[in-house]
């Protein structure tokens, strides 16, 4: 079990890596004024936009930019602590992957279903839109994991002493 929390460990790191970087400079572009970035991010964002139809970054509907702002105040210090967390071996690691996880299920949930039944979603985006979804299913597996292995190791734990001056 060990070997199997490691390794999602490490996927999920790699995950809150690319969040910790994407959010606050390509993700807040949609609700943040357009100035405060550099040129080269808002030509990315508009190349990604254009490369993968994703009208929800480019129409900005009400929905998209409330969640995206969840993204922001949210999540995105949830995916920083988690890095931080992850790195440093901290036992809160279940609660920031599980509340991350939940969050951002719910959000992707609803995105899902927007590019799903507007039917105006390319099966490109939707394939990058997917694995957010995996990464989200995995971050609450992980949460409620950790919690399960402390709760089964709460038992065997030795007894506290005091220590006689």
């Amino acid at each position: 079990m060990g070997v199997l929390c490691n390794l999602v460990d490490i996927v999920l790191f790699v995950f809150f890596l690319m969040i910790a970087v994407a959010a606050p400079l390509l993700d807040a572009q949609t609700c943040l004024p357009q100035h405060l970035f550099p040129p080269f991010l808002l030509e990315l964002k508009s190349w990604y936009t254009q490369n993968y139809g994703d009208y929800l970054v480019s129409e900005k509907p009400h929905f998209f930019v409330g969640i995206v702002w969840l993204e922001l105040v949210f999540q995105w210090p949830l995916a920083v602590a988690s890095l931080y967390a992850i790195a440093a071996g901290r036992s809160w690691l279940s609660t920031t992957c599980l509340l991350y996880g939940a969050s951002t299920l719910t959000s992707m949930v609803a995105i899902l279903a927007e590019l799903k039944q507007s039917n105006r979603a390319s099966d490109k985006l939707l394939n990058l839109y997917y694995p957010f979804l995996g990464f989200a299913v995995l971050a609450v597996l992980r949460g409620l994991f950790g919690y399960l292995e402390k709760s089964v190791t709460i038992g065997r734990r030795p007894l506290l002493r005091k220590k006689r001056a």
